[in-house]
């Protein structure tokens, strides 16, 4: 069995009464008149590779039935709200995503053939396994299931840190042979991100996102923050902070910190291109 993820965007004017298509997908479609708000929606789908295409399903498809299907959901309930002048919070967000998923695994049901209205028709059964919202580049709401009761708020920080990577244990040379580049003893430097996972009920507020705010500054950022991570961090002088144990760390630090929120996972980054994801116990 395969996982499928693909990132739709989309724009949203709640003033117009018709929403802009525009040409470029790759920023998004509705693409949006003026000031706007920006939405990404991540569609992660299993099942088999058809052996005819090469694909569990063709992400143009995944495009289509998102635009078609659930973009309309998103302008109808943010014009309504909009137009009424009411805050929309998180926990109406999530039953937005919970209205759209049996919508949207309908259009990955084995159908008969395309009508306009059912953009496609895969032939094999492909199910529907998770929705993220994405609310800004940092930050996600994401569900599991159309009936699910939890649902996870992640959200991204930075901070810049130096570490060496070296083991006393070892040689010089068994330090190199591992570590290569990173056995540096002058150290080097990292302009990190990590990313912190809470879940809580979906019918409420993840108990304010300023507040979530300030716990992971004050717990994490303000404790590593331009510091050199092997000799200036309490909790991390005793290990070697690789990515794997800067994660376990920061959990630590985290973890029952939340109030009702259950931390789920912290992923530490230190480059775009590496990265470790950590959950507890």
């Amino acid at each position: 069995m395969y996982k499928l993820a693909r990132h739709v965007r989309f724009s949203v004017n709640p003033f117009l009464d018709e929403q802009s298509v525009g040409a470029n997908s790759y920023s998004a479609r509705p693409c949006g008149e003026g000031l706007c708000l920006y939405f990404g929606l991540w569609v992660e789908l299993s099942g088999p590779v058809d052996p005819d295409t090469g694909f569990v399903i063709n992400v143009v498809d995944v495009d289509r039935a998102v635009r078609q299907h659930v973009v309309p959901v998103f302008v109808e309930r943010i014009k309504q709200r909009y137009g009424r002048a009411e805050f929309m919070p998180l926990s109406e967000l999530c039953e937005l995503l919970r209205v759209c998923w049996p919508i949207l695994a309908g259009c990955f049901t084995p159908t008969t053939p395309t009508t306009p209205t059912t953009p496609i028709t895969p032939t094999t059964p492909i199910t529907l396994t998770r929705l993220s919202l994405e609310l800004n580049p940092a930050r996600r709401l994401t569900i599991d299931s159309e009936d699910c009761e939890m649902a996870q708020f992640s959200e991204k920080f930075d901070f810049a840190a130096m570490h060496t990577l070296w083991n006393d244990k070892f040689s010089d040379e068994k330090n190199l042979e591992v570590f290569g580049k990173c056995a540096n003893p002058a150290g080097h430097g990292h302009n990190y991100v990590v990313e912190v996972t809470v879940q809580y009920p979906t019918d409420a507020e993840p108990g304010g996102i300023g507040r979530f705010q300030h716990v992971v500054d004050k717990e994490v950022i303000r404790i590593v923050d331009h510091k050199n991570l092997n000799v200036d961090v309490p909790g991390l002088e005793k290990t070697i902070p690789t990515m794997e144990n800067i994660a376990r760390f920061v959990w630590d630090r985290l973890y029952g910190r939340f109030g009702g929120q259950r931390l789920l996972e912290v992923t530490i980054w230190e480059t775009d291109k590496a990265c470790c994801t950590y959950r507890g116990p």
